[in-house]
Formats: structure tokens, sequence, C-alpha cells
């Protein structure tokens, strides 16, 4: 049986890590946030924070709060009919609905989430789009106040806490790939 697997969590929370360790265990990996990055490259414009935020709530009024599972739906369908998938970034209640509707009990939701004050830390830091204090505070904002995103994280069927070491994560997430497959005794 394959698996369909989103990974929730806010900005910076350690998603990739998450996806990154099932795409390397043989999972098609499909980034949400892909859409708002195509759609920026699209319109010709600059990948900066206010920049996506701006398409990510124009997408939404475009296509509604599920947006991103409606676009990718189609892509999804044909990964996860042939092989294991995660979902990177889900981001709203609606997509959450959205895909729910369409594959029921087979999509299971990861939650990633850790101390406000580590997540800051590490996403200042971050090689790829770091964020300033301000920045990720007004990200976080958004993504509670515009997108929904609360509501796909608390009700996720597993949580990884993000505070401590690698080792401790990747154990988490073996442990909960074991029970997804049904293999934890």
């Amino acid at each position: 049986m394959k698996n369909l697997i989103a990974v929730v969590g806010m900005s910076g929370s350690g998603k990739s890590i998450a996806t990154d360790y099932l795409e390397q265990k043989g999972f098609t990996k499909i980034y949400f946030g892909g859409v708002v990055l195509d759609e920026l490259k699209k319109a010709n414009m600059e990948i900066t924070p206010d920049n996506e935020k701006y398409m990510r709530e124009k997408l939404r009024k475009d296509y509604g709060m599920a947006a991103m599972a409606v676009v990718l739906l189609p892509k999804i369908k044909e990964s996860y009919s042939k092989n294991d998938t995660v979902l990177d970034g889900l981001y709203s209640w609606d997509e959450y609905l959205v895909l729910k509707k369409e594959f029921g009990d087979d999509l299971k939701m990861i939650a990633v989430v850790n101390d406000k004050k580590i997540r800051y830390d590490r996403v200042s830091r971050r090689e790829i789009r770091p964020f300033n204090n301000e920045e990720i505070v007004k990200r976080d904002t958004s993504e509670i106040e515009n997108l929904a995103k609360g509501g796909s994280i608390a009700y996720a069927d597993y949580f990884i806490f993000n505070n401590g070491t690698i080792e401790e994560y990747t154990n988490r997430l073996e442990t909960i790939l074991q029970d997804i497959r049904g293999e934890v005794q």
C-alpha cells in the first residue's frame, strides 16, 4: 500500500527536514510553496517575503482558500497512484479538506512544531530564504490570520517536537513512518 503524508508547520519549523528525509526514503515530494514561487516567476516578480505573501493571498482570492491543493491536486493524484508521496507545506484547513475528501484516511498529517524562540533563531540563520525577526512575525501573523494555517497543524495525526537534535527528530519521524506503515508493534 502506498502512503500519502502531508507535513505541516509554521515557517522555519523544520518541515523540509521531514520531507527531504522521506524523499531519501523513496517518497515523491510535492512542494506546496512551489506554486507561489512558480506564479511569482510567471509574473516576473522578485522572490521576497512581501511578494510571496501577496501571491499566496492572490492565489487564494482567485481559487479560494484551498488554492494550493486545488492547483496541485492532479499532480498529487498522479504521484500517489504510482508512489509514496509527501506533501511539503500544506497551508490551510481548506486545503486539508480538499485532500481529505479526495484521499480519505489514506492522507496522514505530520505537524512539525517547536518553541517560537528556537524557530525564529533557526529561520534567521537558514541559507534559503532567511527572515529577520520582523519578517517572520509578519509571516506568522499573515499565515494564521489570512491563510487559516493553525487548523491543519492542530488536527495533525502526528507531531514532531523539533527543539532537539537532528537525531531525535529523525528517530521520531521514523517511529511515525513505521506507525503509518503498520510496522509498530
